[in-house]
C-alpha cells in the first residue's frame, strides 16, 4: 500500500531536535560518569555510593511530599470528600502555589537519577526564586499560544473523515444551538 505524502516534506528529514536529542543524552550521562569517577578517586567509592544512595532517598521523599501535595490540592479544588476540614480550606493554596508542584517534582526525579551534575539542576529546580521565574515564563508561553494558536489553530474546528475506500474528506464541525428537550424537561445538573 502506497501512502501519498504532502508535498515540500521528505520522510527522510528530521527535526534538529530530533537528531541532537540522543547526542546531548549521551553526553550527559558520559558527563556524569566521568564526574561520579573522579570524585570516586578522589574521596573513595563508598562515598560516592552513599551519595547516590542518600540522592535516591531524598529524591524518592520530596517527589512523594510534592505528589502528596497535588493529589490534595486537587481533592480540595474538586471538592471531594475528605479533601480536608473547613480549617483546611481557609487556608488553600493559590493555583500560583500548585504550580511550584511541578517543578518540586521534577527536582526530586533529577535528584533520584544517579549522578552530581542531575542532582545540582535538581536542588536548583527547589529554588523558590527558579520555581517563579519558571511559572512566569511558562504563563507568558501559554498566553501568547492562546492568543497565536498558529498552524495548529484550527485543529479543533476541523474534522477528516475517512471514506471506506481510503481517501480523506475534509470537513468542518459545526456546533449548533442545543435545543430544548421536547415537553420542556429540563434535567437538573449532574453536580447540586
Amino acid at each position: 500500500m502506497t501512502q501519498a505524502t504532502p508535498q515540500g516534506s521528505r520522510p527522510d528529514q528530521r527535526s534538529r531536535l530530533r537528531r541532537l536529542l540522543p547526542l546531548a543524552v549521551a553526553a550527559w550521562v558520559a558527563l556524569e560518569i566521568w564526574l561520579l569517577v573522579l570524585v570516586a578517586d578522589a574521596v573513595g567509592g563508598w562515598v560516592v555510593f552513599l551519595l547516590l544512595l542518600a540522592g535516591i532517598v531524598v529524591g524518592a521523599s520530596l517527589v512523594k511530599r510534592a505528589g502528596r501535595r497535588a493529589w490534595r490540592d486537587l481533592r480540595q479544588s474538586v471538592g471531594a470528600p475528605g479533601g480536608g476540614s473547613a480549617e483546611e480550606g481557609a487556608t488553600r493554596r493559590t493555583p500560583r502555589a500548585q504550580g511550584s508542584g511541578t517543578l518540586a517534582m521534577l527536582g526530586g526525579l533529577l535528584i533520584m537519577v544517579p549522578g552530581l551534575i542531575s542532582d545540582v539542576v535538581g536542588l536548583v529546580c527547589l529554588l523558590p526564586p527558579v520555581q517563579r521565574s519558571a511559572r512566569r515564563r511558562v504563563e507568558r508561553y501559554v498566553s501568547t499560544r492562546a492568543a497565536h494558536p498558529g498552524p495548529l489553530g484550527d485543529a479543533f474546528r476541523q474534522a477528516r473523515m475517512r471514506r471506506p475506500d481510503g481517501k480523506v474528506v475534509p470537513g468542518e464541525v459545526v456546533h449548533e444551538e442545543e435545543q430544548p428537550r421536547p415537553g420542556g424537561r429540563q434535567d437538573p445538573p449532574l453536580n447540586p
